[in-house]
């Protein structure tokens, strides 16, 4: 398959490209600064192709999805500031995959917007204080969220806990649609990784969020 990833350069996406390669796919890796990936991947040849693009402007993301199977969106942001990488970002990359005709999009956000419903009471008060501390960044994952739902794409959304840099198990635990029981509330870059490469072949995920943990 020919597979497009944008955020390829955050934790997440570097261990989603370099997994996609080993199993054989064509990966157009998107990124701000082409020199920062190649510096940190261990992977490379011809099954590799790394485009400058910024998903805030639109004219720049043009033709990145030529003949793409799917769409991955790993992007993230490092710091507390209002920002709209999120929402806006997933809402250029829909309408560039509508152009292109690309159709499946297996979108990362965060375990933090379950439900209070969802949450048992412990994690209320622990998602209350994570809200009150990354207020911004949550609130542009909830609108950008919005946007897939409405949207007319074939999507997934994947909700991890915290992240850590331990290394691939192939051990992770997923819910679909509802949070994963007695979870340990963690999982490696490595594993998410390999978890949003799972979904390309679990029909299940389509329309559907899914809940993963160690």
């Amino acid at each position: 398959m020919k597979l497009t990833v944008f955020g390829a350069s955050g934790d997440t996406g570097i261990q989603l490209v370099e997994q996609l390669l080993l199993d054989g796919h064509k990966v157009v890796a998107v990124v701000r600064s082409p020199e920062k990936l190649k510096g940190k991947l261990k992977l490379s040849g011809t099954q590799l192709e790394i485009r400058k693009g910024d998903v805030l402007n639109p004219a720049v993301i043009q033709n990145t999805m030529t003949e793409s199977d799917a769409v991955f969106s790993m992007l993230g942001a490092s710091h507390q500031e209002p920002t709209t990488v999120y929402s806006q970002g997933i809402e250029n990359i829909i309408h560039e995959m509508q152009t292109s005709g690309v159709n499946r999009l297996i979108c990362l956000s965060a375990e933090t917007l379950k439900s209070k419903q969802e949450a048992s009471f412990k994690d209320r008060l622990i998602l209350s204080i994570l809200w009150k501390i990354f207020f911004n960044l949550y609130d542009d994952m909830q609108r950008m969220e919005q946007k897939v739902y409405q949207s007319e794409v074939d999507w997934t959304i994947i909700r991890p806990p915290r992240l850590t840099k331990g290394v691939k198990t192939d051990k992770y635990r997923i819910g679909i649609n509802q949070p994963i029981p007695k979870s340990k509330g963690r999982v490696s870059h490595a594993d998410l990784a390999a978890c949003a490469m799972d979904q390309l072949d679990n029909p299940e995920s389509q329309h559907s969020i899914v809940y993963v943990s160690d």
